[in-house]
C-alpha cells in the first residue's frame, strides 16, 4: 500500500504509541481524581501541556486541550462571539477555510450574525488588503488558516494579524496543516488551533491557544476540566502522545521537510512533463513541502482516486472531513478555476515514510489510469 494522503491524517509514530501505552493500561486514573492514580494522570497532563506550550512559545495557562482542530475552531469562533455579544455581529473568514470553521460561522448566522467571505487570488493566497476591506466596525472575529488543506498554499498570516490588531479584532489561525512542519511563530494570532494526528500523533486530540487579553465562552459544559472552559474527562494518553509527536516533529523538521519536498517536487515534475493536460493548482511557491494538488484534463478526480485505490495507492480529492460531499471543491472554486479543472483535481500529500520508489510507482500508475479514463 502506498499512502499519499498525509494532509488527511498521518500514521501514529511508534514512539508516541509507546509514550501513550502506560496511560492506556497501568496509569489509567482520571486526571480529575484526587487519589494517587488521578494525581499520576494529572501530572502527565501538566507535563504535556507545558511541553506543547513551550514548543508553541505561549503560556500553558492559555492552552486548552480539545478533541482536535474542528473543536478548536468551533470553540474559538462561537466562544468569541458569545463573549463579545452586544459588541458586534460580523464575522470575516477566507473563502478557503476548512469546512469546520465555515460551518461554525454559518451556524452563527442563524443567531443574527453576518458572514463575509474573502476570496483568494488564482494562486490560492488571501491578501491582507482584501481582509482589511472586509472588516467592519462591528466585526468581532476574523479567521484565515496558516496553509490550505487542499492546495497547501501558505497564507500571509503575519500581515493579516497586523491588520486585525490595528482594528482591534480577534484573529484566529487554523494551524492544523502547519503544526509540526513550520514554526508556530510564523503564524501569529490571537487564537490558534491544531490537531495531533496531522503530525504523527493520536487521532481525537488537539489544542486551542487563546491569547491572554481575550476571552471566550465555553461550548462544553459539565465538569471543571481545562480551567472550567472545556468539560469532559481529559484524554491523558492523547495529551502525552501529542506532546511526544510534536516535539519529535520539530526536532526532525528540517530533515523531514527536505526529504518530503524533494519527493513532492520530483513527483510533480514527472506528472506535468509525462502526462499531457495536467495543471498544478495554486502558486508554485509558498506551499507546504508535502502538498501537490493537480488537475487532469478529461478526467474526474473521483475516478482517478478509486482507480489508484484499486492499485493500492491512497490519494484524495480534497478535505477528508467533507469527503462525503458531492459538490466541487469550494477551495478551487473560490480560486476562480473552471468547473472541469475543479472536478479533475486530485490531492497528493507526502509524508516522512514515503520513498522515491513509491513516487515513481504512483506516476506510472497515473499514466495508465489517466489514459484509460480519457479513453472512455
Amino acid at each position: 500500500m502506498i499512502y499519499l494522503d498525509h494532509a488527511a491524517t498521518t500514521p501514529l509514530d511508534g514512539g508516541a504509541l509507546e509514550a501513550m501505552r502506560p496511560y492506556l493500561t497501568t496509569v489509567y486514573g482520571n486526571a480529575s481524581s484526587q487519589h494517587s492514580y488521578g494525581r499520576a494522570a494529572a501530572n502527565a497532563v501538566i507535563s504535556a501541556r507545558d511541553k506543547i506550550a513551550g514548543i508553541m512559545g505561549v503560556s500553558s495557562d492559555n492552552l486548552y486541550f480539545t478533541s482536535g482542530g474542528t473543536e478548536a475552531g468551533n470553540t474559538a469562533l462561537k466562544g468569541v462571539c458569545a463573549a463579545t455579544r452586544g459588541k458586534g455581529r460580523h464575522i470575516v473568514l477566507s473563502a478557503i477555510e476548512h469546512p469546520a470553521l465555515l460551518s461554525s460561522a454559518r451556524d452563527m448566522c442563524a443567531y443574527g450574525y453576518e458572514l463575509t467571505l474573502v476570496n483568494p487570488s488564482e494562486n490560492g493566497e488571501v491578501s491582507a488588503e482584501d481582509v482589511a476591506r472586509a472588516i467592519r466596525p462591528d466585526t468581532v472575529f476574523v479567521g484565515v488558516m496558516s496553509a490550505n488543506n487542499e492546495t497547501g498554499i501558505l497564507q500571509p498570516v503575519k500581515d493579516i494579524y497586523a491588520v486585525c490588531r490595528e482594528r482591534g479584532v480577534f484573529f484566529y489561525c487554523d494551524c492544523v496543516q502547519t503544526a509540526g512542519v513550520l514554526p508556530f511563530a510564523d503564524f501569529p494570532a490571537d487564537g490558534i488551533g491544531f490537531s495531533a494526528h496531522k503530525f504523527y500523533g493520536p487521532k481525537g486530540f488537539g489544542g486551542l491557544y487563546v491569547g491572554g487579553n481575550h476571552v471566550f465562552k465555553r461550548l462544553l459544559s459539565g465538569g471543571e476540566q481545562e480551567r472550567g472552559l472545556r468539560g469532559g474527562t481529559t484524554f491523558v494518553a492523547g495529551a502525552v502522545g501529542c506532546a511526544y509527536a510534536l516535539e519529535k516533529a520539530y526536532a526532525n523538521a528540517d530533515v523531514n521537510n527536505a526529504k518530503v519536498c524533494a519527493l513532492r517536487d520530483g513527483f510533480v515534475n514527472r506528472v506535468l512533463k509525462e502526462i499531457d493536460g495536467t495543471h498544478l493548482n495554486g502558486g508554485s511557491y509558498g506551499r507546504l513541502p508535502s502538498n501537490a494538488n493537480i488537475s487532469f484534463d478529461g478526467c474526474d478526480g473521483e475516478q482517478i482516486l478509486f482507480a489508484l485505490d484499486l492499485r493500492g495507492i491512497a490519494v484524495s480529492t480534497g478535505s477528508a472531513c467533507s469527503s462525503g460531499a458531492v459538490t466541487p471543491s469550494h477551495v478551487l472554486t473560490a480560486m476562480g478555476l473552471d468547473e472541469k479543472r475543479v472536478k479533475g483535481a486530485v490531492r497528493f500529500t507526502f509524508g516522512k515514510y514515503n520513498t522515491e520508489e513509491e513516487a515513481d510507482i504512483t506516476v506510472n500508475a497515473l499514466k495508465e489510469v489517466v489514459r484509460k479514463i480519457r479513453g472512455l
